[in-house]
């Protein structure tokens, strides 16, 4: 479904671009996009730190001018420290930045060309931000939409994974949030006499984000701080919570229409990466998502208008989750449209959904899977590239301990798998992968979901239990949520591994793994009655006219996104990932952006210490009008030994030819969980 761009609207637009003060007398800097017209109209507001000048400004440039048009004040801040914003970075979600939005929300309401009633909004770290100020309950926020986010910082996040570090997308992260951090205010909106001595002091207080999330390997209260499942009951705004099936956070979505008070809240999930819904990237169809919270906003903002008294919306009347079922695919690293259909549920867990118990059959088998088993998952943050998803999963399956299922009618499943295991482990530590497998009659293998289990933490992930050497146990843990049919014909397949590099960081002995006993373990899914919804439809997207930002065509030669290593004598494996940051992108006011990225795993086949992540950096902000020209380049890695993580970072940033930064952090963190 191709989108449509309007350019008229019902309201004429302005924007501007202020300061908004908070307390201890720190500016942020916001961009205010209005409606022409003497009436105050409710705000809503996208705050995250991902720079509103430049690095969101395309995305922003699609929706905010189009809420706008529609009689909504749309307004895009950045978070202390970050962008123009003054201030000093803090760590990731950290409390300053929440209490900061509070203050925000409330000065919206106060400006006179407010109604004094506002709504936030985002994506990835704006909905989080979204989620967290709600916890805290301003009261001008009455409704939120979230989308792709999460209510869990520890276990849903892109940290740790089953009590095990996210080695695929921890590091790399901490590595592009330090890069992030780095970047200069803009001369152009802060001043040529003040941007330097912001940026200066910025970076005299940037710290590697690894080294805080390292020192906190079990769900601890450092995690449970900003984790909005602590408190499901202070949520008072409404929300509106968005996922894709190839999202990882899409879990939240169903834990938060659980939870939350039936008549505040609607879930919403489609076949879609890590990406708005009407952005129409890979995998699809769009849907008409701006019309969509269109009604939200509707019906929570504008009460006793006659539209958002809830009779011209219909937004409440809606299922409390609609999820996507998808049909049966061919195993491929990118989708553009996943055929399904539509379901609707007013209760979750729901009646529609039956939990169905397989029992795994056969005789005990050892479980001792390479190290490099995992090259196959895909990308953890899929974005909708070429390279995203799984590709056929045989040769990981032929890692791993399989077990099969025959399908003789078609099976619908929606929510969350569950795996029973009784395992035998020699060593006190080590972890268990299951995947959940659609196998074609041609032995085509689609990878439907997975779960992790850090075998110390099978008693909880806020404490280590080690495993008695020798001991038999049974485990449970749950698989990632999914919306998939399989067909008559097709098998279900349940593959357990012993390593998953490099989503999972090996446990110091994982290369023993462990044996795994059939009877006593199953896989129960939740299966869901055959029954689509043909009365859920959603409008063509939309979007405002875009920013015209362009990125030049090069002669340079694309890397390949995914590229895969083998030192046949050495029995090592590199795994390359370029996140697609490569590349320059010219905006409207003569700001060039340039960004090069890429990350590096390399591991043993069968030894565990030799793991290693690596991500460097590059980033350049140029004005060839002025003849500014900042420079940031960072390079990260972690390593380890039996007994700590070893991490390394440096940061190198210029001005010109000159050297305004340069700091590098060795760290040496115990192994208590990871």
């Amino acid at each position: 479904m191709s989108t449509r761009i309007r350019t008229s609207f019902p309201y004429r637009t302005t924007h501007e671009d202020v300061l908004i003060p908070l307390r201890d007398g720190t500016r942020l800097y916001a961009r205010v996009w209005r409606p022409v017209t003497d009436e105050p109209v409710p705000a809503l507001l996208e705050y995250l730190p991902y720079r509103l000048t430049d690095w969101t400004a395309p995305r922003d440039w699609q929706r905010h001018p189009w809420y706008a048009g529609h009689g909504y004040a749309s307004v895009r801040v950045d978070v202390r420290g970050h962008g123009n914003s003054e201030g000093l970075p803090a760590d990731e979600h950290a409390r300053v930045e929440a209490d900061d939005g509070v203050e925000v929300v409330n000065w919206l309401a106060a400006q006179p060309w407010c109604s004094g009633r506002v709504g936030m909004f985002g994506l990835s770290w704006g909905g989080f931000d979204a989620l967290q100020v709600a916890v805290l309950a301003p009261e001008p926020l009455k409704a939120v939409v979230t989308v792709c986010a999460t209510d869990d910082r520890y276990d849903n996040d892109r940290h740790y994974l089953g009590g095990s570090v996210l080695a695929g997308d921890m590091p790399a992260r901490a590595a592009a949030l330090l890069a992030f951090a780095c970047r200069p205010p803009d001369p152009r909106y802060v001043g040529q006499v003040m941007w330097r001595d912001m940026w200066v002091r910025r970076l005299e207080a940037v710290e590697p984000f690894v080294h805080t999330w390292l020192a906190h390997q079990t769900r601890d209260a450092y995690w449970r701080r900003g984790s909005v499942r602590e408190d499901y009951g202070s949520v008072r705004a409404a929300v509106l919570a968005v996922g894709g099936w190839h999202d990882p956070y899409r879990d939240t979505v169903l834990r938060l229409v659980e939870h939350l008070p039936a008549d505040r809240v609607r879930g919403l999930i489609g076949p879609w990466s890590h990406q708005y819904p009407d952005r129409g990237l890979p995998p699809g169809p769009a849907i008409g998502f701006l019309q969509e919270t269109l009604r939200w906003w509707d019906h929570w903002l504008r009460p006793g208008s006659g539209a958002g008294d809830g009779s011209g919306t219909g937004v409440m009347s809606e299922p409390l989750l609609r999820a996507y079922v998808c049909d049966s695919h061919v195993p491929a690293t990118v989708h553009p449209v996943l055929p399904g259909r539509w379901v609707g549920d007013d209760a979750w867990p729901a009646p529609t959904v039956t939990p169905v118990t397989y029992a795994l059959r056969g005789v005990p088998v050892p479980v001792r899977s390479p190290l490099h088993t995992g090259l196959d998952a895909g990308r953890f943050l899929p974005v909708g590239d070429e390279g995203d998803l799984p590709p056929d999963q045989r040769d990981e399956d032929a890692k791993s301990a399989c077990f099969e299922f025959e399908v003789r009618e078609e099976t619908w499943v929606l929510g969350r798998p569950r795996v029973r295991l009784r395992l035998t482990s020699p060593v006190p530590r080590g972890q268990v992968v299951a995947r959940v497998c659609d196998v074609f009659p041609d032995g085509a293998s689609t990878l439907v979901t997975r779960g992790v289990l850090n075998l110390g933490a099978r008693k909880g992930t806020d404490r280590v239990v080690e495993w008695p050497p020798g001991a038999t146990e049974d485990v449970t843990f749950e698989l990632s949520a999914i919306g998939h049919a399989f067909p008559p014909g097709h098998r279900i397949r349940l593959a357990v591994s012993s390593a998953y590099w490099p989503w999972i960081w090996p446990q110091p002995e994982s290369d023993t793994g462990f044996t795994l006993h059939p009877e006593g373990s199953s896989l129960e899914l939740p299966v869901r009655v055959r029954e689509s919804d043909p009365s859920i439809t959603f409008g063509e997207p939309e979007e405002a006219e875009p920013l015209g930002a362009v990125v030049p065509a090069t002669l340079d030669e694309p890397r390949p996104e995914r590229l895969v290593v083998r030192d046949v004598a050495a029995g090592v494996w590199r795994l390359e990932v370029d996140p697609r940051h490569g590349d320059t992108r010219v905006y409207p006011d003569g700001l060039e952006v340039t960004e090069d990225a890429l990350e590096t795993y390399t591991t043993g086949e069968w030894d565990p210490l030799s793991a290693r992540a690596r991500s460097d950096w590059s980033i350049r902000l140029h004005r060839p009008d002025t003849g500014w020209d900042a420079h940031v380049e960072t390079h990260s890695e972690v390593s380890c030994d039996a007994g700590e993580f070893i991490t390394s970072n440096e940061v190198i940033c210029t001005d010109g030819d000159e050297v305004v930064f340069h700091r590098t952090w060795e760290r040496r963190i115990p192994r208590t969980a990871g």
